[in-house]
Parts: C-alpha cells; sequence; structure tokens
C-alpha cells in the first residue's frame, strides 16, 4: 500500500531515521531464508522499555520511536521492517508508511480514535489488509477458546490522556469496543504451553504471541516474538520488569505461570 506522510504529520528523530535506515541496508545482504522477524527483534534487544511512546502529541500523528519501546511498539517496529524486506523497500520512509498502514484503521490516520487500540482490533484490520494471519489450528494445542470482552478505554478514560482532554472520543472508542464483544478466537492455554513436536509445528520462530488474560475489559496482556530454544519456547519482549527488550531467560511456560491472569496465547504469523 502506498502511502505518503507529510512532515507535519509525524513525529521522527534523526537518530530513528538512522538506525532504520541501517538495519534495513544490512538487511539486504542477508540470506533470503533470513527469519526476518527474528533478526530485527534482536537487533532492537536492550533499548530500554518506556510506556506511552505513542501519547506525545496532541494531535494523532505518526510517531516513530525505535530507542525507547513497549511490547507494542516493539512489535510494530518489527513487523514493519520485516514488511520492508519482503517488499524490497529499504528506506526510513517506506518504514514509516509500513508502520501507517499497520498501525491505523484501513491503513489513514484519523484521529486518535483511527489508532487501533486493541490487539485484537489490531489483528483484525491487519488480517483485512493482508499483512498477517492468526494461526488458530490445529486441536491441540489450540484448545481453548476465548471470548473477546473489551471496555477497559471507555471504562477508565482518564487514563488516557486522548481521552481526557476529547471526552467526545469516548463514545466513538466504546463503539468500537462493542464491535468486538462476543467474538471468539482459538487459542493455546498455558498448561499445554509445553515443549513439545506439536508445539513446535504450531508456532514457529518470529511469530508474534499474544498473551490472552482474565483481566476485565482487556483481550491481550503482553505481546512478544516466539523463540525456540533447546529446553522450550521463548518470548523475546519489551519487557517491563527487565525495563529493556529481552529475550527471557526462563521459558515461556514458566513465565505465564508467574502471571496469575495470563490464560494462554494467541498466536499471529507475518504473511510472507
Amino acid at each position: 500500500m502506498a502511502l505518503g506522510l507529510t512532515l507535519r504529520a509525524q513525529t521522527v528523530e534523526q537518530a530513528d531515521t538512522q538506525l532504520v535506515n541501517r538495519l534495513l541496508s544490512e538487511a539486504r545482504h542477508l540470506p533470503p531464508t533470513t527469519n526476518y522477524p527474528l533478526h530485527f527483534a534482536r537487533q532492537l534487544m536492550g533499548r530500554p522499555y518506556v510506556a506511552h511512546t505513542l501519547e506525545v502529541n496532541r494531535e494523532e500523528q505518526l510517531v516513530v520511536n525505535t530507542r525507547q519501546l513497549d511490547c507494542t511498539t516493539l512489535v510494530e517496529n518489527v513487523v514493519a521492517l520485516t514488511l520492508c524486506m519482503q517488499r524490497h523497500l529499504y528506506t526510513a520512509r517506506d518504514f514509516m508508511n509500513a508502520l501507517v498502514e499497520m498501525r491505523y484503521r484501513g491503513g489513514i490516520i484519523d484521529g486518535y480514535a483511527s489508532r487501533l487500540h486493541y490487539f485484537t482490533d489490531w489483528i483484525e484490520d491487519n488480517t483485512r489488509k493482508g499483512l498477517v494471519t492468526e494461526q488458530q489450528e490445529p486441536v491441540p494445542p489450540f484448545n481453548a477458546v476465548q471470548t473477546v470482552y473489551v471496555g477497559y478505554m471507555s471504562q477508565y478514560p482518564q487514563s488516557y490522556r486522548a481521552l481526557k482532554e476529547h471526552p467526545e472520543l469516548v463514545p466513538v472508542i466504546k463503539a468500537q469496543e462493542d464491535s468486538l464483544e462476543g467474538r471468539q478466537y482459538r487459542y493455546i492455554p498455558k498448561q499445554d504451553v509445553r515443549n513439545t513436536e506439536t508445539m513446535r509445528r504450531a508456532v514457529h520462530d518470529g511469530d508474534i504471541i499474544a498473551i490472552t488474560c482474565n483481566k476485565p475489559g482487556l483481550d491481550i496482556a503482553h505481546l512478544g516474538f516466539a523463540v525456540w530454544r533447546q529446553d522450550g519456547l521463548h518470548l523475546l519482549n519489551a519487557s517491563q520488569l527487565h525495563k529493556k527488550v529481552v529475550e527471557e531467560p526462563m521459558t515461556l511456560g514458566e513465565y505465564l505461570k508467574k502471571h496469575p491472569s495470563h490464560t494462554g496465547i494467541r498466536i499471529v504469523r507475518i504473511n510472507k
């Protein structure tokens, strides 16, 4: 999708532009069999975890920040870099166009409500664009069904600067939440996240892992990328606990057990 950005419609620093240009230039020389999501995610390891990096402008515009990442912006930056490589596009401008395409409903920036805030909405919209595919088979290991009930943003608008400053947006967000209500998706329950051949066939290196939860009003608690090691599946993520982007030393199964509100994982694969 070809998209043009005006200078006043973006927030980007020279350091981000330089890093993206370097990463794409270097990746051009990698073998075509390279797992680009894992490659780029590992290039961003060690960068500090910082929340709310997209909430820096009074009016909605594209924010590019590769220097400070949370779980969502790590995933989006890595997917945008991967899309550039798949499309044989190698500039920071191409990367920014990919971010807009992925981050906003229909690939169009049209105010705060046009950003895809709930990850289920993100999956649905980017599936329609042909960018990703959610994996829901085979059974096992996709042994459980998540019924989505989201409403956190409209219930707690004071937690979001844009909603606090523009209360007229709350009904718009509520309508988006209602459109997701009751949708069902198969997922792998956390007790089944084990080091088995079935799991290794179902989940691939570089897949996006979306951790499901039982917190009222939320669909997904955390995001990261799948990394298989000899001892099992691990999560490469922007970690609030470690305060940086890391490959978790413990297996994902162990990680999930330490979080009582986590119920399992949904799996999203970037289309090739």
